[in-house]
């Protein structure tokens, strides 16, 4: 696992090199729930 600095608001979760979500893409920062959910998918 690995943490990537980011700015401008950006927020994403990548496993494997698929992005599970991406808060630029929603404009919504998700709950913790909902990440797990996408990581255990």
């Amino acid at each position: 696992m690995k943490l990537v600095p980011a700015s401008g608001g950006a927020f994403e979760v990548t496993v494997d090199g698929e992005k599970l979500y991406s808060k630029l893409d929603t404009g919504v920062f998700p709950e913790a729930d909902q990440v797990i959910k996408e990581m255990k998918s």
